[in-house]
């Protein structure tokens, strides 16, 4: 690569970076933190904890329910083969990001017949999931199909709310360590030990 073209690169690179942490950065000071406790709440009531996600949502709320089971908690990710059955007392989360997913809206629906509560994160509270929600959690950051005033992104389809997502869980994580009075070491007993 030739010094000009590395220059380039460079300024590309920093302008990107710049742009994407700015867009992170409004994402953050726009969520309701009411809403945010309430979901904090929720998750401290519950033992038994099931979450759905589809696609880079689904892999976002795959690595939440790995740091939900370090924190102690019995989680569940849907489409495991040795999910047991959900009921009354079980908490169900589901990442719904333009609110319309069809496969995700009925595993919703589902579950509400068990009589678990139902949470929904979506970046689209106007889309069909929000009907399906005990409660809601709305991340406003650009999401892929959505309809709601959001944080836009210079970004290609859900990027924004996918990468958002893996932030905003880790800080819920933290969160929730703090106010279960947990420790990083206790969290690491929960490791898997077969590496």
């Amino acid at each position: 690569m030739t010094k000009k073209n590395n220059t380039s690169l460079q300024k590309e690179y920093e302008n990107l970076y710049k742009t994407i942490l700015e867009e992170h950065r409004q994402v953050f000071e726009s969520q309701n933190l009411e809403e945010l406790a309430g979901f904090i709440n929720l998750i401290k009531k519950h033992n038994r904890i099931f979450i759905l996600g589809g696609g880079r949502e689904g892999i976002a709320a795959r690595g939440f329910a790995m740091r939900l089971m370090h924190l102690g908690k019995e989680v569940h990710w849907i489409w495991d083969d040795t999910v047991p059955g959900m009921g009354k007392g079980d908490l169900f989360i589901t990442v719904n990001g333009g609110g319309n997913v069809g496969h995700i809206l009925y595993v919703t629906g589902e579950a509400k017949k068990t009589g678990a509560r139902t949470a929904v994160i979506t970046g689209s509270p106007s889309g069909a999931a929000s009907a399906l929600a005990d409660f809601l959690l709305f991340v406003p950051a650009s999401v892929y199909k959505g309809k709601d005033p959001v944080v836009p992104s210079i970004q290609p389809m859900g990027n924004l709310f996918e990468q958002h997502l893996f932030l905003l869980f880790d800080l819920l994580i933290m969160l929730l360590e703090k106010e279960l009075k947990l420790s990083h070491d206790d969290m690491a007993a929960r490791h898997r030990n077969i590496e």
